[in-house]
């Protein structure tokens, strides 16, 4: 199935490891131009060691996307390397969890700027670029954006509130902007991961197998066995999705918010 992504420029923040990573794989592997963003050196330079290996070669870029300034400076390094960002895909960010007696102003900002702002000040660029281009005419497709926003802004949890509450805004903020930019042609969605096999979760696994005096295998087996499909999910899985949703194939699909939690929040 041809999804019409080849030469498509495609930034992808957060795109040095996990479900990020999975989604510069499997962009560059249908032939897009392929920029990713995180703010460790480190994880980037590994990042393309892997992708090199496999034949695929992105474009780095170094920056913390907590200030909006920082997001404009990355959306034109991308810009400038590759051509005008034709899908963002946003990915970066993770937020601390919190004793919800411990949550106080300070707590709630420095969850917001961890995990919201990180989204929002790329994607308020990408799109001021994209509404320019169409404006300005001369056949310039419209773009897309795919937002990768965890189940915790569906579902409340004791020691996620400030998290899930900066994912809720996220899913408001994709269907809102979905609405406005529909307008231009740009299409704007979101995936809710559950537990994926990532690094974080993984951590999370041996904390918790230290907290109950278990195994991390035991862990995992017990975390798994929550799910009604019996797993946790894949990265590449998560990335299948993300090059749907920006492909021509999802041409008539904006505002989404697809849950991929192995069947685990039957909400509508």
């Amino acid at each position: 199935m041809d999804l019409g992504l080849k030469n498509k420029v495609v930034l992808i923040t957060g795109g040095s490891k996990g479900i990020g990573l999975a989604c510069a794989r499997a962009f560059a592997t249908e032939g897009a131009k392929v920029a990713i963003v995180s703010r460790d050196p480190a994880n980037l330079a590994r990042a393309r060691e892997q992708l090199a290996k496999e034949g695929l070669h992105v474009h780095l870029t170094r920056a913390d996307l907590h200030e909006p300034h920082s997001a404009a400076d990355v959306v034109e390094e991308a810009s400038q390397a590759m051509g005008p960002i034709d899908i963002l895909i946003n990915s970066a960010g993770a937020a601390k969890r919190y004793d919800p007696e411990t949550l106080d102003a300070a707590a709630f900002k420095a969850t917001m700027d961890a995990k919201y702002f990180p989204y929002i000040y790329p994607q308020q660029e990408v799109l001021r670029r994209m509404v320019e281009r169409i404006k300005a005419g001369g056949g310039s497709e419209p773009g897309t954006i795919v937002n990768v926003i965890g189940m915790g802004g569906k579902i409340a949890s004791d020691i996620h509130i400030a998290g899930g509450a900066a994912n809720a805004a996220l899913m408001l903020a994709t269907v809102g902007l979905a609405h406005y930019y529909a307008r231009y042609g740009i299409r704007i969605n979101a995936i809710n991961p559950g537990a994926t096999l990532t690094e974080r979760v993984e951590e999370a696994l041996k904390l918790e197998a230290s907290q109950q005096g278990i195994g991390t295998d035991e862990a995992l087996t017990r975390g798994q066995a929550k799910v009604p499909l019996g797993r946790f999910a894949k990265p590449e899985e998560i990335a299948d999705v993300a090059l749907f949703l920006a492909s021509r194939r999802a041409s008539y699909v904006t505002g989404a918010i697809i849950p991929m939690d192995g069947g685990s929040a039957p909400l509508i």
